[in-house]
């Protein structure tokens, strides 16, 4: 009995340790909890029952430099759903998918998500917003946010830019300055049970966004209306594959304007082909300049002592190098003339002597040191370098035609830079945009100094190029460029395009003018550059100098910039123009309508003249096949030799009719005095006799057409 009490005793005591062995462990683990880790516990619950719903920042504007809002941020809802919420996914799918113009599927989709929180659409306009709001659905929630709005819709959108969904800068000053405009995200912090509801009076913290910085551009509002109403007169006029106008100061690098062609509403941007938004031909087309640069090889020789203005030239029509001779643009060349009017007549002899009397060191020096083959740093995205041969590759070939314009690829951003140097007493500016950054109050935090690069030639080299160019605006090819009460300086330019393939391409050039005024205080340099203009003009002195004119003179009078009376004016005899005579061949256009004709004689860079009256070529002089320098005027007998009239049984050659339709095959082949036979439906594939043999009049030529889908390449 004794035995059993203290066993008894024994397994209570060992209960009893047990007991309190355990209790002490949770005794233990309540105080870790409780002491050791409960600030850390406590916000890991409080980060489980709040949710935390991002408020944008307002972008910063964007200003000219009188302070124009040219871009700015409104406001916009942005449609959520909380999906745990939603009851019947499908029946609100159906009710708010055809507002929002979604598709039904899309919608269901996301409010059936297993999610706290979904966005169905971001930043929709107000009136789709108040009809989502007039449903009253529960589970569907309206975020406020800012959507940016560019006030003045087609002006100067590559420079400004444009955002994305999330108000991101996707390009232009938008992307360049992104930190600076998009300030800091604010939050909403609410509390909610397990189940994802919100509590009645719970825990509700709301920390505000701040808003980002304004940017002050150097863009005037007034001076970019001006280039935008030039460029679009360009663009009726010549239908271009491209068009810039840059408008510079060039004692400070501020970039007054800038415009290009083709152009978007950036509030539209994705209606757009992406190529008309995603580069900026300003800054990324590289194209050989031409006579333009031509500026860069005279005050270069101006200023190592290769040539004075005062020194004599011959041309004779043309400068051999090794095995190549490069023509003047004028036949039979200038003759005698000094370097002034070297400059005047843009004689290409004249400036092949001089750049290869600089040499290729020097040469490549001051192409350096006015800023070719580099980026100028402008602030933009997507900048290019310009194409260069490298020096140690150069020939004395490369530096002949480098001295005129070409075997070099520049930007326009690049070269009205290196202009404006020489407006500038030979100092290169840096070209900038940014002129300050403020805050949403309007206090400066930081102003934009211009910034000068380097000293490319002496200020009595510049005033010495400037006078030079000014006779080019008074005398020379320059003429159409002249601006009534101010005096004004610049040059032409007319390049051909390189092909993707080598070599020129045939027909397509590229029309310039670079120009500054007045040329005794320049205020602004401006570059006209047209690329591949249509309609028969293409040289620099018919294109784009007419568009400095005006577009000078009202940018100054806005400016203030007093007139000068009396002016020397440029005499009253047409202009010159100015191309490189190259030896071509002369097309076949006999037979052909008159249209297709010219067409054919423009890509061949030659001139035409008609005799008659017609729609159809009979006869050309010179023949085809006659090897002619390029301007070379063909005459077009629209008569022939019978005065139009049909005599059956003279011979006439067949045209190709390959590609047309039906209608347009036999009316020229009755223009001919021949008779169609067809065949099928389409368009021309194959006939019998073949193009260029001689018929008599009166005789039938055999014609099958087939459809578009038929041909093969």
């Amino acid at each position: 009995m004794k035995t059993t009490n203290i066993l008894i005793r024994r397994r209570i005591t060992c209960l009893f340790l047990m007991a309190a062995f355990f209790l002490s462990l949770i005794v233990f683990r309540l105080v870790w909890i409780q002491f050791v880790r409960g600030d850390e516990l406590r916000q890991e619950g409080i980060i489980n029952r709040m949710r935390d719903v991002p408020v944008e920042a307002k972008r910063g504007s964007i200003l000219d430099q009188n302070g124009n809002e040219l871009v700015t941020s409104i406001s916009a809802d942005s449609i959520y759903v909380i999906p745990n919420h939603i009851k019947k996914p499908d029946e609100v799918a159906s009710q708010i998918a055809p507002l929002l113009g979604m598709d039904i599927e899309k919608v269901r989709k996301i409010i059936s998500q297993k999610s706290r929180f979904e966005w169905i659409k971001r930043k929709v306009d107000f009136e789709t917003s108040q009809k989502l709001k007039d449903l009253k659905i529960e589970g569907i929630g309206f975020a406020e946010e800012s959507r940016r709005y560019y006030k003045q819709e087609t002006l100067a959108p590559h420079i400004l830019g444009f955002t994305g969904t999330d108000n991101q800068g996707l390009m232009g000053m938008e992307a360049a300055y992104e930190e600076e405009l998009k300030g800091i995200p604010g939050r909403i912090v609410i509390e909610h049970d397990a189940a994802g509801r919100e509590i009645p009076q719970a825990l509700h913290q709301y920390i505000p966004p701040t808003q980002g910085n304004n940017l002050v551009l150097t863009l005037d509002q007034t001076i970019q209306h001006f280039v935008e109403r030039e460029l679009d007169k360009i663009v009726a006029s010549y239908s271009p594959k491209m068009a810039v106008i840059i408008v510079m100061d060039p004692k400070t690098g501020d970039i007054l304007a800038l415009g290009n062609r083709p152009t978007f509403n950036p509030n539209k941007w994705r209606e757009v082909p992406q190529s008309v938004w995603d580069r900026n031909p300003a800054i990324w087309y590289n194209y050989e300049p031409g006579s333009t640069f031509k500026i860069i090889t005279a005050s270069s020789a101006l200023e190592e002592n290769a040539v004075k203005t005062s020194d004599r030239f011959y041309d004779p029509g043309f400068y051999q190098v090794a095995d190549r001779k490069i023509r003047c643009w004028k036949v039979g060349g200038h003759g005698s003339q000094s370097f002034e009017e070297v400059v005047q007549n843009s004689c290409n002899p004249g400036f092949i002597q001089v750049g290869l009397d600089l040499g290729k060191e020097k040469f490549y020096k001051y192409i350096r040191a006015y800023g070719f083959g580099q980026p100028t740093g402008i602030g933009l995205p997507g900048e290019a370098r310009g194409i260069m041969i490298g020096e140690k590759d150069a020939t004395n070939l490369n530096i002949a035609t480098m001295s005129i314009g070409q075997s070099i690829a520049v930007t326009p951003i690049q070269l009205i830079t290196a202009i404006s140097a020489v407006a500038n007493g030979g100092k290169l500016m840096k070209p900038h945009l940014v002129k300050r950054i403020e805050d949403p109050k309007g206090k400066v935090i930081k102003e934009v100094v211009p910034q000068e690069v380097r000293q490319v030639v002496s200020a009595e080299t510049a005033k010495v190029t400037s006078q030079l160019l000014e006779n080019v605006v008074l005398k020379g090819s320059g003429k159409n460029a002249f601006v009534d009460g101010y005096r004004a300086a610049g040059k032409t330019g007319t390049a051909q395009v390189v092909s993707d393939r080598g070599g020129y391409a045939s027909g397509k050039y590229v029309a310039s003018f670079a120009g500054f005024a007045p040329v005794n205080d320049p205020k602004i340099a401006v570059l006209v550059m047209v690329a591949e203009p249509q309609g028969g003009m293409y040289y620099g002195s018919q294109v784009a100098a007419p568009v400095f004119a005006p577009l000078a003179k009202d940018i100054l009078r806005y400016m203030g910039v007093p007139e000068q009376k009396d002016l020397q004016k440029p005499k009253t005899n047409p202009w010159e123009v100015e191309e490189e005579k190259i030896e071509v061949a002369v097309p076949n256009v006999v037979n052909l309508p008159l249209n297709e004709a010219q067409k054919l004689l423009r890509e061949a860079r030659l001139a035409f003249q008609t005799k008659g009256q017609g729609k159809v070529v009979y006869g050309q002089i010179p023949e085809s096949g006659a090897l002619v320098l390029s301007g070379t005027t063909v005459i077009l007998d629209l008569l022939g030799s019978n005065g139009g009239k049909e005599k059956i049984g003279e011979q006439v050659s067949v045209p190709n009719l390959k590609g047309m339709t039906i209608r347009e095959a036999g009316n020229l082949l009755e223009s001919l005095g021949l008779k169609l036979d067809p065949s099928g439906t389409g368009l021309a594939h194959t006939q019998s006799p073949a193009s260029g043999a001689k018929l008599p009049r009166g005789s039938t030529v055999k014609v099958e057409f087939k459809p578009p889908t038929e041909h093969k390449p």
